[in-house]
């Protein structure tokens, strides 16, 4: 099985991608029944992908399209990201980041992230909450601090209207 991810990104560009293509077509040819190919992506830029060569079109005969997560599951992903962390958000922490994914969905473009976008914020905000413990100094830490994620963890996760998340500035603000 060969899967490419953001496949798309072969009919853009160079020569290189169209070759590819090809090498692939002949494979998926002469491997019938032994070599399966898997293509993913965004669906436009893979409607326009799989309609830029005969060949692909015929033998990528099923589509699937999978729903952005939900907010729910995007705060389910996050708990359980933070648990292989060995943090636990408080309870203000998880009602800013679930306000925040519930902003960040109903703001969605079509390139939204999903998981990515909730790996990446998880990421910020263990982070924040190391920056944050190592600005205590250690006699004075309690062993609950090192394992909770509080709101000052997460209050900088702000949207700038388009839905697109920001680490609380914005060029050219006051």
């Amino acid at each position: 099985i060969l899967f490419i991810d953001e496949a798309y990104a072969l009919a853009e560009g160079s020569g290189f991608g169209q070759e590819a293509i090809e090498v692939i077509l002949k494979r998926m040819e002469d491997k019938r029944g032994q070599f399966g190919v898997i293509v993913a992506g965004y669906p436009e830029n893979m409607h326009h992908f799989i309609e830029m060569d005969p060949g692909l079109k015929s033998r990528f005969d099923k589509t699937y399209a999978f729903s952005d997560y939900e907010p729910e599951q995007l705060i389910t992903i996050a708990k359980n990201l933070l648990k292989k962390e060995g943090l636990v958000p408080n309870e203000e922490a998880l009602a800013h980041l679930s306000s925040h994914f519930r902003e960040l969905v109903e703001r969605k473009d079509k390139f939204f992230g999903n998981a990515r976008t909730v790996r990446q914020i998880v990421g910020e905000c263990v982070m924040k909450q190391n920056l944050r413990m190592a600005s205590i100094p250690a006699s004075e830490r309690k062993p609950e601090d090192l394992t909770t994620l509080t709101l000052e963890d997460v209050k900088h996760f702000t949207t700038d209207g388009s839905g697109r998340s920001t680490l609380g500035f914005r060029y050219g603000a006051q």
